[in-house]
């Protein structure tokens, strides 16, 4: 401002000093040259604060640009993290999926190997007792009893057609149906016999047998021996059980109870060698 007055100043007194020497005609023109100018100045300042205005905008502008290009960098860093994880897990996910249908597809394979050996079984037990009732005449079949349950067959024998009263020696008439059965059993060499000897709770005092639990193991043993020594079917198919009065198939409170609860049982089961193997052979799942 004080440039500008003095400026007006100098002009001034050039003018009053040149007044006498130049034509009013002049003066006028300088006069409008110097309002011109001094307009422009004006008008440059004006301009000049303008300038400055627009360059501190552009400068905030460019720092705000930068910000927002320094967030969508960190941004783009995290999803790119986060597709990496993703394609990770999902590759994991894949080999998992892989390996769960491989131990689902080795499993099938497997219970389908259990049915058909359950299957084999239970067609073999199942002629094997048609074939043992129909060796036995229509007398014998009132005394004598073939089934099948949970693959095992139970050829059971009542006591008063195999044994004396109260003893465990084996009579001739029986003799005759266990030589059948020995045919039979002859006939299906894989498969193991149990004689399982079985009383009602009547107690017994006889020489040489303390109770029901000798009466019915020295019973069992009768009939295994006879199998072996008579009938020739191989000792190391053969075992023998009692178990006394504590496996009754009826009550012990009547006569036709206790019949029924004195029995022998001749219990036919296919060797588990074939299972086991199969068992050790089970896929390993996670």
């Amino acid at each position: 401002m004080m440039k500008k007055s003095l400026l007006f100043t100098l002009l001034m007194g050039v003018l009053f000093s040149l007044g006498s020497c130049v034509s009013k005609k002049e003066f006028t023109r300088l006069q409008s040259d110097y309002n011109n100018v001094q307009s422009l100045y004006h008008q440059s300042q004006v301009d000049l604060a303008t300038s400055r205005a627009q360059a501190k905008s552009l400068e905030e502008r460019l720092e705000d640009a930068r910000r927002e290009n320094a967030e969508l960098k960190r941004q783009y860093a995290a999803l790119q993290g986060s597709l990496d994880k993703s394609l990770l897990q999902n590759n994991q996910g894949s080999i998992n999926i892989s390996k769960l249908v491989d131990e689902i597809n080795a499993s099938n394979k497997y219970i389908k190997q259990l049915v058909e050996a359950k299957s084999k079984s239970d067609s073999l037990n199942l002629v094997l007792s048609n074939n043992l009732t129909r060796s036995l005449s229509r007398d014998e079949l009132q005394e004598v009893d073939v089934k099948v349950l949970k693959g095992v067959v139970y050829v059971s024998l009542a006591d008063n057609m195999l044994y004396r009263s109260g003893s465990y020696e084996i009579n001739d008439r029986a003799k005759t149906t266990l030589s059948k059965i020995s045919k039979i059993l002859s006939d299906y060499k894989d498969f193991e016999v149990l004689v399982e000897g079985n009383t009602d709770n009547v107690p017994i005092s006889r020489p040489n047998i303390r109770n029901n639990w000798d009466l019915s193991a020295l019973r069992a043993s009768s009939v295994v021996q006879m199998l072996q020594n008579e009938f020739g079917i191989a000792p190391n198919r053969l075992s023998a059980a009692g178990r006394g009065e504590y496996n009754p198939v009826s009550t012990n409170d009547t006569e036709l109870g206790r019949q029924r609860n004195r029995r022998t049982q001749i219990i036919i089961t296919p060797k588990l060698d074939q299972f086991l193997d199969l068992i050790d052979k089970a896929p390993e799942t996670k």
